[in-house]
């Protein structure tokens, strides 16, 4: 009994210290992670919106296949050509202002939607959907690179995960809300686009208020600042040129990941119309199916994270918890192939959703590459080039599938899910090719010999 009282007192105390440092240490960082989650929420809703209510615009306006796909066209040039100078301004005006500018910014073209009148729905839903594509290519460079402002290297997919799951969040909402306010005939359309200046306005005044870098906060404690820089490097505030960085493979081998993002606008802006198209799901009955697949995806994001957070935790290194997750979510995706002949509604929507799930997790390991490997400081400007590839395959992929659709009616789906399935397990090969080691880059972008 007294060695067993004695051998209690040793270990209360190490628990206890072990508690003190933890709570020492603090958690101010994850009141910007939140911040960054309400953001790309909003974001994720906002781009949301006409993709739910494609169905029933195209009865309201009379579009065309063709015509809905120079809408979404249209936002994605913009998008694309967004992220070739949205990433630099953020690395040069800071995350602070770059931030502000980029909510801001879509925030009034997203309100603008509502302005449009049936006369002029095609070329005015495409001059608002470019305005709303140029203010939304601001928020992933901001958001990944808050992210590496304010944690670890070993935390950061986790950090990421927790954010890139409020896409799905914005994604869920969107159905329900346009479920319940507009009409399957189309009333009361214009409603769901006032919604978003209301919250990014409050966003806005939280993030001012909020969000200063860790090295110069005054609610950071120094213990936590020490704990976010643990294990990177130290750097110098010259800048990185754009140019300088399109010539270095790693910049090209994350832009290779970005470019399955067509695979997750392909559910988020078409997903709508494949379940109008195959199973009759109007915008009444949208929400349930849209639900399933974006809580699926989720599990994605946050799992996706954990996994090679936790691996590079058990020793692994960063090279080979990130790849071998990134196979793991390769190897999910790819019955998502078998949805265009399965004749089960629920079943389809479970494939999608779990499509969806790997493809979250792929696209959290994917961001984080760039802060593996590049500085902090050229992080925002790398994610921009990258995704701006990813944009690029998608418009083709638009422009290839609304045509095929107006002349071959569904059949185009099944080619778009095939892609779907296969394009990930491809494309990680060539990642590895490019990139083989992930060895980190100085400010001078030469590699780091440890």
């Amino acid at each position: 009994m007294d060695y067993e009282a004695a051998e209690i007192k040793t270990k209360n105390p190490v628990k206890k210290g072990m508690n003190a440092i933890e709570q020492k240490v603090g958690t101010y960082r994850y009141r910007i992670l939140a911040l960054v989650f309400m953001a790309t929420t909003i974001n994720y809703f906002d781009r949301s919106i006409v993709g739910v209510m494609a169905p029933t615009l195209q009865k309201l306006f009379d579009w065309s296949n063709k015509d809905y796909a120079a809408i979404m066209v249209s936002f994605k040039i913009a998008y694309g050509i967004g992220l070739l100078f949205m990433g630099g301004i953020i690395d040069k005006l800071g995350t602070k202002v770059g931030y502000t500018i980029s909510i801001a910014v879509w925030s009034i073209f997203g309100m603008l939607h509502a302005a449009i009148r049936p006369a002029f729905s095609l070329i005015g839903f495409i001059v608002v959907r470019f305005g709303l594509g140029i203010g939304e290519s601001g928020n992933f460079p901001a958001a990944i690179k808050t992210v590496a402002e304010w944690f670890p290297k070993k935390d950061r997919a986790f950090a990421t995960g927790i954010f890139d799951a409020s896409t799905s969040v914005g994604a869920i909402l969107a159905p329900f809300l346009v479920g319940a306010i507009v009409s399957v005939d189309g009333d009361n359309w214009q409603i769901p686009f006032l919604f978003t200046g209301v919250l990014s306005s409050i966003w806005v005044f939280l993030w001012l208020r909020t969000y200063k870098k860790p090295e110069v906060h005054p609610k950071l404690s120094k213990e936590e600042l020490a704990y976010i820089n643990s294990d990177s490097e130290e750097e110098t505030t010259e800048k990185i040129s754009w140019f300088k960085l399109l010539f270095k493979k790693e910049t090209w081998a994350f832009s290779l990941t970005t470019i399955t993002d067509g695979v997750w606008w392909f559910y988020v802006f078409w997903g709508a119309k494949f379940l109008a198209d195959h199973f009759g799901v109007d915008i009444k009955n949208l929400g349930l199916p849209f639900m399933i697949i974006f809580i699926l995806a989720d599990v994605g994001s946050l799992y996706g994270g954990y996994i090679s957070g936790a691996l590079i935790k058990r020793g692994w290194s960063i090279n080979k918890a990130r790849k071998i997750t990134m196979l793991i979510c390769a190897i999910i995706i790819l019955p998502v192939t078998l949805v265009p002949v399965i004749a089960s509604k629920w079943l389809a929507v479970f494939l999608i959703g779990l499509g969806a799930a790997g493809h979250q997790a792929w696209s959290i390991n994917g961001y984080t590459l760039v802060p593996d490997v590049f500085p902090k400081k050229a992080v925002a400007s790398v994610i921009g080039i990258g995704k701006m590839i990813g944009v690029a395959v998608s418009v083709v992929a638009d422009v290839a599938l609304g045509a095929v659709l107006d002349t071959a009616n569904n059949s185009g789906y099944f080619w778009a899910f095939m892609i779907a399935g296969f394009s990930y397990i491809l494309i990680l090969g060539f990642v590895h090719l490019l990139m083989p080691k992930m060895t980190p880059l100085d400010d001078n972008l030469n590699h780091i010999n440890k």
